[in-house]
């Protein structure tokens, strides 16, 4: 097998590629920081207002997962990557949420049907 042919206006894009590389602004490092920030104050916030409960731990949560999308897409590269990749990182993590939910509405279900059973007759 021979290589293949190289023609001469792809020297200099092939060259021009090599030598700069992938490299992202600072810029966007600075608002991805800056967001990181602001979602972390968010996060404070809710534990010195004196949230309780469900709201609490829910605004915790998502405020957890931004970040956590945040420097997985731009700091881990995944916004750069192929589909396959992706999918193949995000998707089992999502999975297991989905599961441990439907575990919580689960149990909670069957916590209340015991009590149920137990205290209105048995």
């Amino acid at each position: 097998m021979s290589a293949p042919a190289t023609h001469a206006h792809d020297v200099p894009q092939a060259a021009a590629a090599v030598e700069h590389g992938q490299h992202h602004p600072i810029r966007l490092y600075l608002i991805v920081w800056f967001w990181l920030f602001v979602l972390s104050a968010c996060s404070y916030f809710v534990d010195y207002v004196g949230f309780e409960g469900f709201l609490r731990w829910s605004l915790i949560i998502v405020f957890m997962m931004l970040k956590a999308g945040l420097i997985v897409a731009v700091f881990m590269h995944m916004v750069w990557e192929r589909l396959a990749l992706v999918y193949a990182i995000l998707l089992p993590p999502v999975a297991v949420l989905v599961f441990v939910a439907i575990m919580a509405i689960e149990s909670d279900y069957t916590a209340l049907m015991r009590t149920m059973s137990f205290v209105g007759g048995g």
